[in-house]
């Protein structure tokens, strides 16, 4: 389960939403072991519910489309990153809370694990996932953008609080090549920080 970084315990899960859940996960795992072995476009639908023990109809109420199946944690992660800016401490500035989520759950997800590096690449070498990946972060950044305008007293359609979002969603993919990708993570937020405090110096 996604850590929103907000100290509250999350709300137990009752017995249908706990074998909603285990199919979803179920599903998602097997359709990423079957595309990390053989290629997204080589493997079906069929095959993945098959490998995951469900039905196809039942796959697709939980996956709508077959790019999602690789995506499957798509909305816990938007959750998680508007709960950073919502709820992070008095004094805590809009970039220091993205700051530390990237570094606390993007940047830890990729630290010495073969099987992210794995992911990346299969995204990467991928046309259709490459597209899916890109609209998703869009998504995700006009959440941001809309949460950090509330969060600061801004308009909704502030062109700085769309910026903020979208180079804080993109600095943990721009560290990757870094020799010290966190370090990279760290000085990208701080050009970040310095010009946020120029335009709103009381967050």
């Amino acid at each position: 389960m996604t850590d929103t970084g907000n100290g509250a315990a999350p709300a137990p899960m009752g017995r249908r939403e706990r074998k909603k859940a285990a199919t979803r996960r179920a599903i998602a795992d097997a359709a990423l072991r079957l595309f990390l072995e053989r290629g997204y476009d080589a493997v079906g639908i069929r095959e993945i519910a098959d490998a995951a023990d469900v039905s196809t109809t039942t796959l697709f109420k939980h996956f709508p489309v077959k790019e999602a199946l690789v995506f499957d944690e798509d909305a816990d992660q938007e959750s998680s990153l508007l709960a950073a800016v919502r709820d992070r401490p008095e004094g805590r500035s809009v970039p220091a809370a993205l700051r530390d989520h990237a570094l606390r759950h993007r940047m830890a997800a990729a630290d010495g694990d073969d099987r992210f590096t794995a992911f990346r690449e299969l995204v990467a070498g991928t046309p259709a996932l490459r597209d899916y990946a890109q609209a998703m972060w869009l998504r995700h950044t006009d959440a941001l953008a809309r949460v950090i305008a509330e969060e600061s007293g801004l308009p909704g359609n502030d062109p700085a609080c769309t910026a903020l979002a979208h180079f804080a969603l993109e600095a943990p993919r721009a560290a990757h090549g870094h020799d010290d990708p966190r370090e990279a993570v760290v000085r990208a937020f701080d050009l970040l920080e310095s010009g946020w405090r120029a335009l709103a110096p009381g967050d």
